[in-house]
């Protein structure tokens, strides 16, 4: 299992949710991606990424602005 960080700080919607997905061929099962951005809209973004996507959220932390979601794959 491998981590892969992906940090979208300073992008606005919908770039950080279009990083995660670039990362996605690079993924295999079982791996986390952790992705940190500081948009508005992130949190709710990568919730419903994860539904269509079929992927688990497996947490959400605050950092100030700073929003980190986990997703296994």
């Amino acid at each position: 299992m491998a981590v892969k960080v992906v940090d979208a700080t300073g992008l606005r919607c919908p770039q950080p949710i279009l990083k995660v997905t670039i990362a996605m061929p690079e993924m295999q099962a079982g791996d986390i991606l952790e992705a940190t951005a500081d948009c508005a809209s992130f949190e709710e973004d990568i919730r419903k990424w994860c539904e269509r996507m079929s992927k688990t959220l497996l947490a959400i932390t605050r950092d100030g602005d700073k929003v980190t979601a986990q997703i296994q794959f």
